[in-house]
């Protein structure tokens, strides 16, 4: 049977001096693990016949990679960019927009317009006191504790990884007519503090926009991928990831095909998301 192999894209990472040429807010990695003891040691993922992509779902914006030409390619989005805004708005007569046409919302609609969803998926709202004040949009309870997002405009509470969900659609339907295949599967990065509630989270949003996730891989770890580090030998990697939602500094140690986690320091960027929240609505 006739395979395809997706090895990693490029992502915002330390990177001594080079020139980065993708965003700063990019898809990590298009590659699946295959976790060893004691480490963790990758294979290129090979799906028979069919596109893969690698997808950040950011905070503040996303992206969307896929292989091209045997390179790793930042796939447009419909308005020609190679990143989306992590924008979802409902306009008063009940359309709902996705990505740059949703930022736009921010000001004359700002109760139906959900940014920063990512600081919500997979938390209970005991968990997101400071990062409720933070947004524009009413953040409440259900009967079971669990983060909802109101919308007044179409009178529906939505769960986190239903916002998400929507704009993995919008990625995933731009990547198929950049590609001029559908896309069925991918390969989602998330920060690596994440627990395994926001983790199961993160897939059930790509399930829930028709997506077979393939792996949850670790940001740093995807970083440390796609700049190739896991060729070398006994070597120590230190990975920054600046995001709109959170400051990663993780240090990895690489050896023999085997990338491992020794430290990781994340600050959670409520300042970040303050100054974006002043900028939109001005």
């Amino acid at each position: 049977m006739a395979t395809t192999t997706f090895p990693t894209s490029t992502p915002f990472f330390a990177h001594q001096g080079r020139r980065r040429p993708y965003p700063s807010v990019s898809v990590r990695t298009a590659a699946a693990a295959v976790y060893g003891r004691g480490g963790r040691r990758w294979r290129p993922l090979r799906v028979a016949c069919e596109k893969v992509v690698g997808i950040d779902l950011g905070t503040t914006n996303s992206a969307v990679a896929a292989m091209e030409g045997g390179k790793p390619t930042i796939v447009t989005n419909a308005e020609g960019a190679r990143t989306t805004p992590s924008v979802v708005a409902y306009t008063k007569s009940g359309d709902r927009l996705v990505g740059q046409i949703a930022k736009r919302q921010a000001v004359v609609n700002p109760e139906n317009t959900f940014f920063s969803v990512k600081r919500f998926i997979g938390r209970k709202m005991n968990e997101v006191d400071e990062e409720s004040k933070q947004v524009s949009y009413r953040v409440i309870r259900d009967d079971n504790g669990n983060v909802k997002l109101d919308c007044p405009a179409i009178g529906k509470q939505f769960a986190a990884e239903e916002i998400s969900a929507q704009v993995l659609r919008k990625l995933v339907d731009d990547a198929s007519k950049f590609l001029n295949d559908k896309v069925t599967k991918a390969v989602i990065t998330v920060p690596a503090y994440f627990n395994d509630s926001q983790r199961t989270a993160t897939k059930d949003a790509g399930r829930i926009a028709g997506l077979e996730v393939l792996r949850i891989i670790n940001e740093p770890t995807a970083a440390s991928l796609a700049y190739g580090f896991e060729k070398k030998n006994n070597e120590t990697i230190l990975v920054f990831d600046l995001g709109g939602g959170t400051f990663d500094v993780s240090v990895l140690e690489v050896g023999d095909g085997v990338l491992r986690c020794c430290l990781h320091q994340v600050t959670l960027t409520l300042v970040v998301m303050t100054l974006t929240r002043e900028l939109l609505t001005g």
